[in-house]
Formats: structure tokens, sequence, C-alpha cells
């Protein structure tokens, strides 16, 4: 999950926690529950990505091969 993402699930948990009634869709369904759980996955969905962003940078070696195509001697 990228950050995008998170700020997205952030955002959607916020506005359901805090935008909407809770009885909106009865008594059954908490929808500021479901927007508290969103918030939690949003926020360890940025901090997971800010702390394994700098690995992936790692994973690859950059390597710089030179070859020269000199036409053998005759």
């Amino acid at each position: 999950m990228g950050v995008g993402v998170s700020i997205f699930f952030l955002t959607l948990g916020a506005i359901l926690r805090f935008a909407i009634e809770p009885d909106v869709l009865g008594e059954n369904v908490h929808i500021d529950v479901i927007g508290l759980i969103f918030m939690i996955v949003g926020a360890v969905g940025i901090v997971l990505s800010v702390v394994l962003a700098p690995r992936r940078g790692q994973t690859s070696e950059d390597r710089l091969m030179h070859r020269e195509n000199n036409p053998p001697d005759v």
C-alpha cells in the first residue's frame, strides 16, 4: 500500500468517523467504528510506507560495463 492509498483510507475514515451520523444505517452498523478502523489502517499504511521506502532502493545494484568493439588484427 502506497502513501496515496494510505491517505485515502485516512481521509475516508475521518469522513465516516466525524462527518456522518453514527446511526445513519441503523443500530446494527456502526459507521463511526468503521471510520476509526479505516483511520487506523491509513495511519499504519503511512508509517509502513515511510519505514520501508529506504529499503526499496537498496535491493538493486547499478553496474556499468564498458566494452570496446575493436576489429581483430589481420
